[in-house]
């Protein structure tokens, strides 16, 4: 049964009544509580990842850690989101673009695997219009249940912890796209150096960070505001730990002003 007094009826009638569907699966807190919920209330749940240049290597990995733990396999879609000029262009409307080249890709190994219903995993205090993908979601078709049933990402994340998922406490991940400014073509060698630099700052233990570029070989180390005080102190170490990948490494919140790490 679905544990949990904020479970509300509505996600377990949401099911009752599309037992069988795909799932755009991200391997991030709200997909994996939606699978899940799937899962318990006996709907046929097939999620799928799309694999892309925006993708980092460990959000494939709690994927398929994810499937594993719902009992379902985890069907895995490559895809080359730079291979459209309109994303590579990285213009004001590329999440749009993007979303709908994602999205299109899905519905259509969705169709060819016997899923006519495809969902996603927007909730209730995503804000529809600070997220042009949503249009996208729209004209395809795509049904999102958390939102529509109210659910909010605080009742995501304790209902996620009630149902053991490691990702009741996962921060909330943008893409790699959104580490490159807006009107900056981006370049692969660019988000491979991102994505590299992110991985180095979690394995020493930094959380909810970003790593932006904010020219050629600079970068923007982007923190909390609770994890200013650390990384101050190690600026050294973490100008040597990022120098493989930027020569140039700036420190900021998201209020306070950026300031060179010299």
């Amino acid at each position: 049964p679905l544990k949990g007094a904020l479970f509300s009826m509505e996600l377990s009638e949401f099911f009752a009544r599309n037992p069988k569907a795909a799932l755009a699966f991200s391997g991030g807190t709200d997909s994996a509580l939606l699978l899940l919920a799937g899962v318990r209330a006996g709907a046929r749940i097939q999620p799928y990842f799309v694999a892309s240049p925006f993708q980092p290597a460990f959000e494939r990995r709690d994927a398929e850690k994810l499937a594993a733990q719902a009992g379902v396999e985890l069907r895995v879609i490559q895809l080359d989101t730079l291979a459209d000029p309109l994303v590579c262009q990285n213009g004001p409307r590329r999440c749009y673009y993007c979303k709908k080249a994602v999205f299109t890709a899905l519905r259509k190994q969705a169709a060819a695997d016997g899923y006519t219903l495809l969902l996603d995993g927007t909730n209730a205090s995503d804000d529809a219009a600070d997220r042009p993908g949503m249009q996208a979601l729209t004209e395809l078709n795509v049904r999102s249940p958390l939102r529509e049933c109210g659910i909010t990402k605080r009742q995501v994340r304790r209902l996620s912890k009630e149902m053991g998922l490691f990702t009741w406490q996962k921060p909330s991940y943008a893409c790699l796209a959104t580490r490159i400014p807006t009107g900056t073509p981006i370049d692969p060698e660019d988000l491979a150096r991102v994505e590299k630099a992110e991985s180095c700052l979690a394995q020493r233990g930094y959380r909810d960070f970003r790593v932006r570029l904010r020219a050629k070989d600079a970068c923007l180390l982007q923190l909390t505001e609770e994890q200013w005080d650390r990384a101050a102190a190690e600026r050294e170490a973490l100008r040597t730990l990022l120098r493989p990948y930027f020569a140039q490494v700036w420190l900021g919140t998201a209020t306070r002003t950026a300031e060179p790490m010299e």
